[in-house]
């Protein structure tokens, strides 16, 4: 059901399949997203969320089906017929996408304000002192002091590093963020912090998110919608709550049912 009546898709995804040889990374998947919307992939490492995720950012192609995405000026265009400087544009301004790993996601060379700033010259700003306020505005947004701008990435601890990335991706002020498992590998107070921060962030600036993760609390706290993918399928989807508090598939009871335990 869309909870979001008002718009028309943001995403439109249809029978997105992909092979790895004979064996299947994801198998016709279809789903809408729609603006503002945050949907959550959720399963166990090697369930195809990943290879759906790279799919949908056009990372990866699919074997067969077809993802459209409405342009701003409202027209669907099917992302694999864009030219590949139609979606390197997209890349730079109407997405973003948050790496698992930080240094995947940033120049670890370069100081942190360069980081942000490199986004904002990419749609074209060039005064330096604008990009260097914006910098500071956003680094401050994701609570990061000011008198870290000109330090490099390398300095700074696994939290940081993941609030600096997303800090990069928001500047643009995108519409459609990606996300592979922006919480994975960090300590459970530093997670709480970055998960505030991240439903914050989304519900301030209208972002739609296609967030993928193995921890459910993760999905409960964000998104709207779940998917759940076993073995390349999507076996269960709904609202959040509904699936997590009433899951019907054994395989969605079995993740509900261990997190329960922990």
């Amino acid at each position: 059901m869309n909870a979001f009546p008002s718009a028309d898709p943001l995403l439109q995804v249809h029978n997105v399949t992909r092979y790895y040889g004979d064996r299947i990374g994801c198998a016709d998947v279809s789903f809408d997203l729609w603006p503002g919307e945050v949907l959550a992939i959720v399963g166990e490492s090697g369930s195809g969320k990943t290879t759906l995720l790279n799919c949908l950012s056009t990372r990866l192609a699919p074997t067969a089906g077809a993802i459209e995405y409405r342009m701003r000026d409202g027209t669907m265009r099917n992302l694999y017929q864009l030219t590949e400087a139609e979606r390197r544009l997209l890349m730079r301004t109407d997405w973003g996408f948050v790496h698992q790993n930080a240094a995947d996601g940033l120049r670890m060379n370069v100081s942190a304000g360069a980081n942000v700033g490199e986004r904002l010259m990419a749609v074209g700003e060039r005064h330096y002192g604008n990009i260097r306020s914006t910098a500071d505005d956003w680094l401050g947004r994701v609570e990061i002091d000011s008198d870290r701008i000109d330090d490099d990435p390398r300095s700074f601890s696994g939290g940081m590093r993941q609030r600096l990335q997303i800090a990069r991706n928001l500047v643009t002020r995108p519409r459609l963020v990606f996300m592979d498992e922006p919480t994975g590998g960090l300590d459970v107070s530093v997670q709480a912090r970055l998960l505030d921060l991240l439903r914050r962030l989304v519900a301030d600036l209208g972002l739609s998110v296609v967030i993928v993760t193995h921890d459910l609390a993760v999905a409960r706290l964000l998104s709207h919608r779940i998917m759940v993918m076993r073995h390349g399928n999507v076996i269960e989807s709904g609202l959040t709550d509904q699936v997590l508090d009433d899951p019907r598939e054994p395989y969605t009871q079995l993740l509900v049912s261990s997190i329960l335990q922990v």
